[in-house]
C-alpha cells in the first residue's frame, strides 16, 4: 500500500494531531487523494459519499470514489476566479493595478476607489470577509449591488484579511470586461480551454455525487452567535434555510442562496480528475502560453506581502530531501483543495466531506497538510 492510499484510510478513521485540531473532533465520512509528480502519478480513496444519521450516530452510506463530483467551495476561488484573471491580464484585458471603480462603477465612497484588482487578489482591500447578503437582497443583481455598497471595514493594504466578498467582487469584474455571465465566461477562458469537462458551476455535471453538508446549520450558527464575523442579522431574519442534506447543491449560503450557484467565490462542482488536470496545466504553465503568458503566471504566483498569499493563490511549503519546493494553491470549505508546483511536474488534489460529522468536523487546512505530508513521503521513498 502507498502513502497516499494509506494516509486515506487512516483520515477517515480517526482525526489527525496537529496545532488546528482539539478534542471532540470528527473525522470526515470519505476522503480522496491524489498526487502527480515526475516519480508517480497515484490516487487513492477511502470511506463514504453518503451517509445515513440513526440517532444521532453516523451510519456508512454509499463508497467515495475517485471520481465523485464534489462541491469544491473556495478552491472556486483560484479554479474559475483567478485563472481567468490570468487569462484576461495575460489579454491586457484587465489591468491589476487599476480600480476595481473602473470596471463595478457602484463601487465608490468611503475609500473604495483607492481598491484595486491586486488588492482583491492580496485580500487587502479591506472589505469585511463575510456578510450575509441574501437576507437583505433581493436576488442576484440586489445583492452582487450589496456587496459593491457595503462600508469597508478595514483601511485598505494595511493588512492581509481573507474576504469571501472580494471574490464576489472579482467574479463581477470577470462578467463585466467580457460581457458574459460568469459561468459563461469562465467556461470559455479556463475549463473549456483545460477540458475540465466535470468542473461546472451550481450542480455537478454527472454522477456520483458526494453530499456536502448536513443542512445550513453552520451558517446559522455564524448568525446567530455572532461568530467569527459580527453583523446586524440573526437567523430569524431569513425563512428559506436548508434543513435537510446539501447535496448536488452549493453549501456555501452566499454562492446558493444569493447568486443561484455561481460566484467568484464558490459555487463549482468538481471531481478529482479534473482538478489534477487544472493543476498539471498550471504546472506546466510554459506549455499553456497560449492561454496565459509565462510573465503574467509568474507574477500570480509570486509571493505577496504576507506569507503564505500570492495572487488569489495560497503558499505551502513542500519538503523534500535536499530542497523546500513550494506548492501554489487553495482549500475550500467542505473539504476539497487543490495546488501544484509551477515548473516541477507536481499536481495535487484533495476531496473529502468534512461537513457530514456530529459535532466539529476537522479543518479542511488540516487535511491538506496530511497530504502535502504523504506527499513528500511518498516522493522520498521512491527517490532514495
Amino acid at each position: 500500500m502507498n502513502v497516499l492510499a494509506s494516509t486515506a484510510e487512516r483520515l477517515v478513521s480517526a482525526v489527525p494531531q496537529g496545532p488546528a485540531t482539539s478534542p471532540g473532533m470528527r473525522p470526515p465520512a470519505g476522503v480522496a487523494l491524489a498526487a502527480r509528480t515526475p516519480w508517480f502519478d497515484i490516487a487513492a480513496c477511502a470511506g463514504h459519499r453518503t451517509v445515513r444519521w440513526e440517532n444521532g450516530v453516523r451510519e456508512a452510506g454509499e463508497p467515495l470514489t475517485i471520481g465523485t463530483h464534489h462541491d469544491v467551495a473556495s478552491v472556486t476561488k483560484v479554479v474559475a476566479t483567478t485563472t481567468a484573471l490570468m487569462r484576461l491580464v495575460s489579454d491586457r484585458i484587465v489591468d491589476l493595478d487599476s480600480a476595481v471603480n473602473r470596471y463595478l462603477p457602484g463601487f465608490r465612497g468611503g475609500g473604495r476607489e483607492s481598491v484595486t484588482v491586486r488588492d482583491l487578489l492580496l485580500h487587502r482591500g479591506g472589505l469585511w470577509e463575510w456578510h450575509p447578503l441574501y437576507i437583505p437582497a433581493d436576488g442576484p443583481e440586489a445583492a452582487h449591488r450589496l456587496a459593491e455598497e457595503l462600508p469597508l471595514r478595514y483601511p485598505p493594504r494595511e493588512e492581509r484579511h481573507y474576504s469571501d466578498l472580494g471574490f464576489i467582487l472579482l467574479g463581477r469584474v470577470i462578467a463585466s470586461v467580457t460581457g458574459l455571465g460568469l459561468e459563461q465566461a469562465v467556461t470559455a477562458l479556463v475549463t473549456g480551454p483545460l477540458g475540465l469537462g466535470a468542473t461546472r458551476y451550481a450542480a455537478p455535471a454527472g454522477e456520483p455525487v458526494a453530499t456536502g453538508a448536513r443542512d445550513d446549520r453552520i451558517e446559522i450558527a455564524m448568525l446567530d452567535t455572532g461568530r467569527p464575523y459580527p453583523v446586524p442579522y440573526r437567523s430569524g431574519d431569513f425563512a428559506r434555510w436548508r434543513h435537510g442534506p446539501v447535496h448536488a447543491q452549493v453549501a456555501d449560503g452566499n454562492a446558493y442562496h444569493a447568486f443561484g450557484g455561481t460566484s467568484g467565490h464558490a459555487g463549482l462542482f468538481s471531481t478529482v480528475p479534473d482538478l489534477l488536470r487544472f493543476a498539471s496545466a498550471l504546472s506546466s504553465y510554459r506549455e499553456h502560453d497560449t492561454l496565459v503568458r509565462p510573465q503574467v503566471a509568474r507574477e500570480f504566483f509570486a509571493p505577496g506581502p504576507d506569507e503564505g498569499q500570492a495572487l488569489g493563490f495560497r503558499r505551502y511549503r513542500l519538503p523534500l530531501a535536499g530542497e523546500t519546493l513550494t506548492v501554489l494553491g487553495h482549500p475550500g470549505h467542505v473539504g476539497c483543495a487543490v495546488g501544484f508546483v509551477p515548473d516541477r511536474g507536481v499536481a495535487l488534489a484533495l476531496a473529502s466531506n468534512r461537513l457530514l460529522v456530529e459535532g466539529t468536523p476537522v479543518p479542511g487546512e488540516t487535511l491538506w497538510h496530511e497530504l502535502l505530508t504523504a506527499t513528500a513521503a511518498e516522493i522520498g521513498a521512491r527517490t532514495a
